[in-house]
């Protein structure tokens, strides 16, 4: 019998220092590539602005916690988690099995797919055939990448890397790329409505296994106290309606939300 008690009370003494040990977040510090709008991008005054940004800081509310947007192109995100530069990645990252052995993910964001931006009357679309002999242009480190390492690349097509999508659409409109290759959402509502998306037009979705549409937080690889808080914020705004009116908000009737 004592020996038991002794045991219980062993056991009582770990799951004490357990819970000592659990981290409680007053903080989040999220990282993001603000050249993806209208998902992530900077307003005239510097300020963050955006879908992503907008679900950022009602997750953080949701939870009682400071959000800390930390700035950083898109290829440097994983490096940045991996070095506890910042707790999450919240910058249009889709979920791939590529990442999903380097990092972890939160519950579904939002999903989309993947498109060509091209020049009206150019006679591009989405049929790789269409692009050979062509330049087209994508951002480091996204999905896009892959895609058009894995396909593009193999099929007569010039590819070009940038460091963001600004500089991608830089070189669109500049000449010096015959199409670029992005989000869907973000070449129809953050570059065909700008000025310099005049007299550009968006290719129907691309069909590709190497573009999977989900999209969610990164988290660094075996952080599961994370992912249940981010998670149980996610609920919290579709369970209060939040998430309909941001949404609403960035993307009129627009649904993004597959639940997946």
């Amino acid at each position: 019998m004592k020996k038991a008690l002794l045991t219980l009370s062993a056991l009582a003494l770990c799951m004490a220092a357990g819970t000592a040990l659990a981290k409680e977040y007053k903080e989040l510090r999220f990282g993001v590539d603000p050249s993806y709008a209208p998902f992530e991008s900077k307003a005239a005054d510097g300020s963050l602005v955006g879908f992503d940004i907008d679900l950022g800081n009602a997750i953080c509310a949701e939870l009682k916690v400071k959000c800390k947007w930390v700035e950083s192109d898109f290829d440097g995100m994983i490096p940045g988690l991996k070095a506890n530069k910042f707790d999450g990645v919240i910058s249009s990252m889709t979920v791939t099995p590529a990442r999903e052995k380097v990092i972890d993910f939160s519950n579904e964001l939002f999903s989309g797919p993947t498109s060509y931006v091209f020049k009206k009357g150019s006679g591009l679309s989405e049929d790789t055939a269409s692009l050979k002999g062509k330049t087209v242009g994508y951002e480091q480190g996204t999905i896009q990448e892959a895609y058009a390492k894995a396909v593009l690349d193999k099929a007569g097509v010039t590819t070009k890397a940038y460091a963001n999508q600004d500089q991608v659409y830089a070189d669109l409109t500049s000449g010096r790329l015959d199409a670029s290759v992005q989000d869907m959402l973000q070449a129809e509502l953050g570059f065909l409505k700008s000025p310099a998306g005049a007299g550009y037009e968006v290719s129907a979705a691309i069909d590709d296994p190497l573009l999977p549409s989900k999209t969610a937080i990164g988290i660094k690889k075996g952080n599961t106290e994370l992912k249940a808080l981010l998670d149980k914020g996610i609920k919290a705004l579709h369970d209060d309606g939040t998430y309909a009116t941001i949404q609403k908000k960035h993307f009129g009737d627009l649904n993004l939300y597959s639940g997946k």
